[in-house]
């Protein structure tokens, strides 16, 4: 079995309905996975996407922040929701296709703006988030999965435009790229996207501030799509789909693709 995983934080699933709906239609991957939705799942607006075959759904939301969706084309059961950190948000929904692979699809933290949890309590806890995460990763280290989603830290020097500039700034700092890596390392995870483009610089996140996102292309890569060992061989095609950075009214993300031949 073969298919096409995505990953995408929308950034609001229903001002952005249209916007899904042409990533549906002109790259129409198998598995869509959106973070941010930013809705109850009652208000996903499912009637198009169902339109266009996406009929399948499971999905953690809340009413104007955070949520967390896939979107299948084959058939997913739902297989778990955690709330690391206690914070009582929609960030994580799991679910299992019919070949056995899980998809976990987060949304972590963003951490505010100051990297220091003494004067910053979203930066606090955006690291406890990661290492209760890496807690269960330990305990229950998966097997036959796949994980995507925004989980806004850009681990490599070059998964940023200047890495001396960012240091210190929220997303790129020595304490992040730690919480991440130990994390990773609980689950076994491959990241698949430097599996397939091993070098050069590659972003999938550009500031809504910067006047020509495009030109400046002071870029991030926040957006991440692993595999356990056990599955990572067969993973391939990855790519991030810059050109939707650049759609009408978009979101600051662009989708991060990947294929598994299973």
């Amino acid at each position: 079995m073969s298919f096409t995983l995505a990953t995408w934080n929308i950034n609001s699933v229903r001002l952005r309905e249209a916007l899904v709906c042409q990533l549906m239609q002109e790259e129409a991957p198998d598995v869509l996975c959106l973070q941010e939705c930013k809705s109850p799942v009652d208000k996903i607006p499912m009637e198009q996407f169902h339109a266009l075959g996406y009929t399948h759904m499971v999905a953690r939301g809340q009413k104007g922040y955070n949520g967390v969706a896939i979107l299948s084309k084959m058939p997913i059961e739902e297989v778990g929701a955690m709330d690391f950190a206690g914070l009582g948000h929609a960030r994580h929904i799991a679910g299992r296709l019919e070949n056995g692979v899980t998809v976990h699809n987060f949304y972590v933290p963003a951490g505010g703006d100051k990297p220091d949890r003494t004067i910053n309590e979203k930066f606090g806890q955006k690291l406890d988030y990661l290492t209760e995460m890496r807690d269960w990763f330990r305990a229950e280290r998966p097997e036959k999965a796949i994980l995507v989603g925004d989980l806004n830290i850009a681990p490599r020097e070059d998964d940023v435009w200047d890495h001396k500039k960012l240091l210190k700034i929220v997303s790129h700092t020595p304490v992040e790229v730690q919480h991440l890596a130990e994390t990773q390392e609980a689950g076994g995870w491959v990241d698949i996207t430097r599996q397939d483009i091993p070098e050069g610089r590659l972003y999938s996140w550009w500031s809504y501030r910067s006047p020509d996102w495009d030109a400046a292309d002071k870029g991030r890569r926040l957006d991440h799509v692993w595999a356990t060992p056990d599955i990572s061989n067969a993973g391939h095609g990855s790519r991030v789909l810059r050109a939707a950075r650049g759609w009408e009214q978009p979101s600051d993300h662009a989708p991060v693709f990947a294929s598994f031949d299973l």
